[in-house]
C-alpha cells in the first residue's frame, strides 16, 4: 500500500514536533484547562477535496477566536462591504487580541480579528431573536464543515461567567454608536460563537473552503460568496495573528488565524487549507506547535503567498498506457506481442502548465490511484513551464514510495526545470 507523500510528510512532521512541550494552556477561561495539553493534530484539505490528517484530529475543542473571520464573512454577506466598514475597520492594530483598539475619531474597532472588532461583527448577524441569530451562525458553519456543529455549553458558561474584560470592550463601541443597542445580547452570542465545538479536521475543512474560493471542497456547497473571500483572507493575513502578525507574514506568508484553545488555521489560496490543534500557547496566545508546524511547512515547500505560483487548471495534459499508445520505434513481432499483452503495465502521464503544491498533489493522487495496474510510471515534463520546491519534494516522496513497492518511476524532459534539477 503506497502512502501518499503528503500523508507521509505530515506523519513525520507530527512525530518531530510531538516532543515540543513548551508553553501553557490559557487559564483565564477556566474550562480550557480541562483539555489534555498533549493533544496534537494536523489536518490538511486540498481544493480538490483530498483530506490528510495525522494525530488527534477528531478530538473536539472550542473554536474560540478562529470563529472571527468566518463571522466577519457572514457580516459582509449580510450587509455589504461599505456598511461593515462603518462598524469595523481593516487596519492591523499591533496589539493583543483583547486590547481596546478603537479609531480615535469614529470609535470604530481597528479590525475584525481583535475582540472589539469581532463583537462588532457578531452584532451584525441578523435574526428575530437570540436563538435565531445563533442558528444562523451554526447554519453557516455547517456549510464550511459539512456537518452542523454544536456549542460546548460548559465552555460558553465559563466564558460568560469570566468575560468581564470582553463586556468592558463591548461597551466601548456602544459608547460611540458602533453597537446600536445594549451589547449584552451581542456579547452572549459572541461567547457562544467562541464556544462552537470543532475538531482539527473541521478547521482544515473550513480553511480549505476559503482556499477554494468559498466552496466546500468535499460537499461542493458554497459557504461564502466569492467576492468576500479575498476580504476575509486579507484581514487574516494582516491581523489574524494579532501582535505576531508582522512576523508571521514575514516568515510564513499565509493568511492565518489562531485561537486560545490551541487551534491554528492557514490558507494557501487556490491550493489548500491546513489546521493544527495543540493547546500549549506562547505568551501571545498562539499555539506553539501550531506556529512551528506552519513555519516548517511553508519553509519545506516554499509556500509563501508572495512567491508561490498559480497552479494550472489541470496539470495532466493526457494519460495513457503503452498498449494504447505505442512509440514509433520498430519492434520485433515478439516485442510487439508483449507490448500488446502487458503494455498496460507501463503508464505515462504527460504534464503541462505550472506545477506547484496543489497541482502536483493532484497529479500524485491520480498516479497512486492507478498504481495497482502499473509496474512502470513515466512522468513527462516536456510541456511543463515551471516547477517549485513543493513539486520537487512531493515527487521525491512519490519516487521513494514507488521504489519501496518494487516498481519503477521515470521523469523525462525536465532538464530545463531548474528546481527539479537542483533538487
Amino acid at each position: 500500500m503506497i502512502t501518499r507523500p503528503i500523508q507521509a510528510y505530515l506523519r513525520n512532521l507530527h512525530k518531530s514536533y510531538s516532543t515540543l512541550l513548551d508553553g501553557a494552556q490559557a487559564d483565564y477561561i477556566p474550562e480550557l484547562t480541562q483539555v489534555d495539553p498533549d493533544f496534537f493534530g494536523i489536518a490538511l484539505v486540498t481544493v480538490d477535496g483530498h483530506v490528510y490528517q495525522e494525530g488527534d484530529t477528531r478530538e473536539p475543542f472550542s473554536i474560540q477566536s478562529i470563529s472571527k473571520p468566518f463571522v466577519y464573512g457572514m457580516a459582509l454577506e449580510e450587509h455589504g462591504i461599505e456598511k461593515v466598514l462603518t462598524k469595523v475597520g481593516m487596519e492591523p492594530s499591533g496589539d493583543a487580541f483583547n486590547s481596546i483598539s478603537l479609531d480615535e475619531e469614529s470609535g470604530r474597532p481597528m479590525n475584525p480579528m481583535i475582540n472589539a472588532g469581532a463583537i462588532s461583527s457578531t452584532s451584525l448577524i441578523p435574526g428575530e431573536d437570540h436563538d435565531s441569530r445563533l442558528a444562523h451562525i451554526l447554519g453557516k458553519f455547517e456549510k464550511y464543515i459539512g456537518a452542523r456543529p454544536t456549542i460546548q455549553e460548559s465552555v460558553y458558561r465559563s466564558e460568560s461567567e469570566t468575560g468581564h474584560r470582553n463586556r468592558a470592550i463591548g461597551y466601548m463601541p456602544r459608547n460611540f454608536g458602533i453597537l446600536e443597542e445594549d451589547p449584552t445580547e451581542d456579547l452572549e452570542l459572541y461567547f457562544q460563537q467562541c464556544a462552537i465545538s470543532v475538531t482539527c479536521r473541521d478547521l482544515a475543512m473550513m480553511a480549505g473552503t476559503l482556499a477554494n474560493h468559498g466552496v466546500n471542497p468535499v460537499t461542493g456547497i458554497r459557504a461564502l460568496k466569492e467576492p468576500y473571500v479575498e476580504k476575509v483572507l486579507a484581514v487574516m493575513a494582516s491581523c489574524g495573528m494579532y501582535d505576531y502578525a508582522g512576523s508571521w507574514i514575514y516568515e510564513v506568508g499565509l493568511p492565518a488565524k489562531s485561537g486560545v484553545s490551541g487551534g491554528v488555521i492557514a490558507i494557501l489560496p487556490g491550493q489548500f487549507g491546513i489546521a493544527i490543534f495543540s493547546p500549549r500557547l506562547d505568551p501571545k496566545g498562539n499555539s506553539i506547535r501550531g506556529i512551528e508546524v506552519c513555519r516548517q511547512v511553508s519553509r519545506d515547500f516554499g509556500l509563501h503567498m508572495l512567491t508561490t505560483g498559480r497552479p494550472s487548471a489541470s496539470a495532466i495534459r493526457t494519460q495513457y498506457d503503452a498498449a494504447a499508445v505505442k512509440s514509433k520505434r520498430i519492434r520485433t513481432s515478439g516485442q510487439a506481442d508483449l507490448l500488446n499483452d502487458q503494455g498496460y503495465r507501463i503508464q505515462t502521464w504527460e504534464l503541462h502548465g505550472n506545477l506547484v503544491f496543489g497541482s502536483t498533489e493532484y497529479v500524485i493522487d491520480d498516479i497512486v490511484r492507478k498504481l495497482d495496474q502499473a509496474d512502470c510510471i513515466i512522468v513527462d515534463f516536456k510541456r511543463v513551464f515551471s516547477t517549485d520546491l513543493a513539486t520537487a519534494r512531493l515527487l521525491q516522496g512519490l519516487a521513494e514510495q514507488i521504489n519501496d513497492a518494487g516498481k519503477f518511476i521515470y521523469f523525462t524532459h525536465f532538464s530545463s526545470n531548474y528546481q527539479l534539477v537542483r533538487y
